[in-house]
């Protein structure tokens, strides 16, 4: 009896492989996964399927999760501000796991024996898909072929040759990843240390030429729109953000980070929605939340995208900090002014019914209203106390 896996395919080299070798050399009965968190096109997904059934696989499903995607995970990534090392929204780190946990589901959901993916032995996608495998509820064998062969393109290319399929010659020198939260890109020169990403590497080029005013709206934390459009849906409002905002160039950087394996990894990104609405949410945040509010977001924040990156989006204590984040959004309503010029954008302030800076209670540097200048000579000496405690026992005056 044939055992039964599911694949996880992106309809990339690796994927494609593991289609033919799975079926050709272990006699499987291969059924391909296609999860798409935002980056695919229908013709894309139409290619995708064509490959994959040619190729020998039982059965092709493509899976949109991309609003799931957004609701149980994008949104806590807006509310807490989450950029891995200050730079990366971790859009990669966060999609991955969800094409994981969509993977998973169905293998269980069709009865499969096993499910397999196609990453290699030195990212940290062998971790989330495998973390994710094993968190599903039953004991599925973890098949990952390219990872154990320790296979080169060349080799994979020559296998699939051998078998009646030409792979086509690689698309530019620029691996690319796109998703709803951003597009991944790697090269030779992010295998190095010193090199920048040259123009052409960026999937959307710089065409804008002129500053742009930009307004975004936030309620209750959420992204809802720009200028005069407002969205029922985030996911098609993040979509047209993106859509405005990529042609001036911003949100590009190169990112340099820990992988979950221990060595280091460097990527570059466009996330342009992303990095406009993580940064604007947080400058309104500024304005309408508390001293210690902020203080206890921005540590558990960063925890919980530590923690996504690091392929724990499953542990219970996600969940926990989640709700921490979601209720400390009451009062993060109003919109943010923004500039966009080419190759970067400014924050230019907010306009907010919940803005806390022009409360009446005075203006910092300027003019105090609702306190006196003995009441704050009282406070201060009271503040003064464990200082000048500490002062006299080192002294010897105590």
């Amino acid at each position: 009896m044939k055992l039964k896996i599911v694949l996880a395919y992106s309809g990339g080299l690796d994927t494609s492989y593991c289609v033919k070798y799975l079926t050709e050399e272990k006699g499987y009965e291969v059924h391909a996964l296609t999860v798409d968190t935002g980056g695919f096109s229908k013709e894309e997904l139409a290619e995708m399927e064509e490959r994959a059934l040619a190729l020998g696989a039982a059965s092709y499903r493509s899976v949109d999760v991309t609003r799931e995607y957004y609701e149980e995970c994008l949104r806590y990534l807006v509310y807490g501000n989450c950029l891995r090392y200050q730079t990366y929204p971790m859009s990669v780190s966060a999609e991955r796991m969800f094409q994981a946990m969509t993977t998973a589901r169905y293998a269980v959901e069709i009865g499969a024996d096993g499910v397999a993916h196609g990453s290699t032995g030195a990212g940290n996608d062998q971790v989330r898909f495998d973390l994710a495998f094993e968190l599903s509820g039953r004991e599925l064998e973890i098949i990952t072929p390219i990872r154990d062969l320790k296979l080169s393109r060349q080799e994979e290319v020559d296998y699939l040759a051998k078998h009646g399929l030409q792979w086509p010659e690689k698309k530019g020198t620029y691996s690319i990843n796109a998703g709803l939260w951003g597009t991944s890109v790697g090269g030779a020169e992010t295998l190095t240390s010193d090199k920048p990403l040259p123009d052409d590497a960026w999937p959307v080029p710089v065409t804008e030429t002129e500053a742009r005013k930009l307004d975004l709206h936030f309620t209750e934390g959420q992204f809802t729109g720009f200028d005069e459009e407002t969205f029922d849906d985030p996911v098609a409002a993040i979509r047209a953000l993106e859509k405005l905002a990529a042609p001036f160039g911003v949100g590009r950087d190169v990112h340099v980070g820990d992988t979950i394996i221990g060595i280091k990894g460097r990527v570059g990104f466009a996330a342009a929605a992303a990095v406009l609405i993580i940064k604007a949410h947080h400058l309104l945040e500024k304005h309408t939340l508390g001293k210690w509010q902020l203080f206890w977001k921005e540590q558990l924040s960063n925890w919980y995208g530590m923690m996504l990156h690091e392929g724990q989006f499953l542990d219970p204590v996600m969940r926990d900090v989640e709700a921490f984040l979601e209720s400390s959004q009451d009062t993060v309503n109003g919109t943010v002014h923004l500039t966009l010029h080419p190759h970067r954008y400014t924050l230019d302030g907010i306009s907010s019914p919940n803005d806390l800076l022009g409360a009446g209670f005075g203006s910092y540097g300027e003019m105090n209203k609702g306190w006196s200048g003995d009441d704050v000579r009282g406070f201060t000496k009271i503040l003064s106390v464990p200082g000048r405690i500490r002062n006299a026992v080192q002294n010897g005056k105590a």
